[in-house]
């Protein structure tokens, strides 16, 4: 599906506009290039950077519908085994890691839109995933949304913080913005309890009590993972977490592989939404993918967090093929 802007010019037409009128032509007109190389009295080697032109301005976006990637029979064996609301599983084909990554978080972008109503409450957590979503997701106004930031900043490898990721989905949703301010975690609980009573933090706070819908990744629990990255925990206090059955993080809290906390020292440290209040929602959108985060995603969906998933085919495969 293609969203062209077209623009005509009185007489000769001539720069963008006729950039514009052969993109109407391919795209909309179904003319192939060489109809409309004779159209436009060009020749179709012109016509071919006509609309390279087109997709490399923006003038043109593509999208595929998301029931393509929902209806199909894995996405339904994903929903089914999982009790899930629905599944949106995209192709790995033979690309990368971080190809895949972006396929995934381009999946999630086009789908998200159709899961949101006029007054949700959404709830967005952050990580690569997660902002990946975020820079992924065109521009549309959906009425009266409130986005809120599920877990307070801290430091990222990767060259964004967690207010990035709620404040584009905000800003590509036309929302209203309630980032929490103030770091994920602190060094003493007592300061994290006095920082939690601030008027203002406490506000941000209560605002996540409200939220009927949250998109989320699934950690995992290695030295290599994003909250060892990001200076969440330190190795020594993973090693803790996992020697008490720690299976994979969601929003900065540790999970057994029934999905039920794990509770330490670093839950009296953290600013950010606590696991209970994502249990229930409406939706519980979980975006993660890649042999590393099976476990974390079954024990987020056997927590009772999730109701939808957003993964690749090789993903899904492993998650379906772990558990029979």
């Amino acid at each position: 599906m293609a969203t062209i802007t077209r623009r005509r010019t009185v007489g000769q037409i001539s720069g963008e506009s006729i950039v514009i009128e052969a993109a109407w032509m391919y795209y909309h007109d179904g003319l192939n290039q060489t109809e409309i190389a004779e159209t436009l009295h060009v020749s179709r080697a012109t016509v071919v950077n006509y609309l390279q032109e087109a997709r490399s301005k923006g003038f043109i976006r593509i999208s595929l519908a998301p029931e393509i990637f929902t209806g199909h029979q894995l996405a339904q064996d994903l929903r089914e085994r999982f009790n899930l609301k629905a599944a949106h599983v995209v192709p790995a084909g033979n690309l990368s890691e971080e190809e895949v990554l972006l396929r995934v978080a381009r999946g999630a972008a086009e789908w998200l839109p159709s899961l949101l109503n006029p007054g949700d409450r959404l709830g967005v957590a952050w990580g690569r995933t997660v902002y990946e979503v975020a820079e992924a997701l065109e521009e549309r106004k959906i009425k009266d949304i409130i986005v809120s930031q599920l877990v307070g900043s801290m430091a990222t490898p990767y060259g964004f913080t967690a207010e990035i990721c709620s404040a584009h989905m905000a800003q590509n949703l036309g929302a209203k913005c309630i980032n929490l301010h103030a770091p994920a975690v602190l060094s003493d609980p007592l300061l994290a309890k006095r920082l939690r009573n601030e008027p203002i933090i406490k506000s941000q706070l209560e605002a996540l009590s409200h939220c009927n819908k949250a998109i989320f990744a699934a950690g995992s629990c290695t030295p290599q993972s994003h909250i060892v990255g990001s200076g969440l925990v330190s190795v020594k206090d993973l090693d803790w977490y996992v020697e008490r059955g720690a299976t994979g993080v969601l929003c900065g809290r540790f999970i057994d592989a029934k999905g039920k906390p794990i509770l330490g020292k670093l839950d009296d440290r953290m600013i950010g939404i606590s696991l209970d209040k994502l249990q229930g929602l409406d939706i519980g959108l979980l975006v993660a993918d890649g042999e590393d985060k099976v476990s974390p995603m079954l024990a987020a969906i056997a927590g009772g967090y999730v109701t939808h998933v957003v993964t690749s085919d090789k993903t899904a495969r492993q998650m379906i093929e772990s558990v029979k």
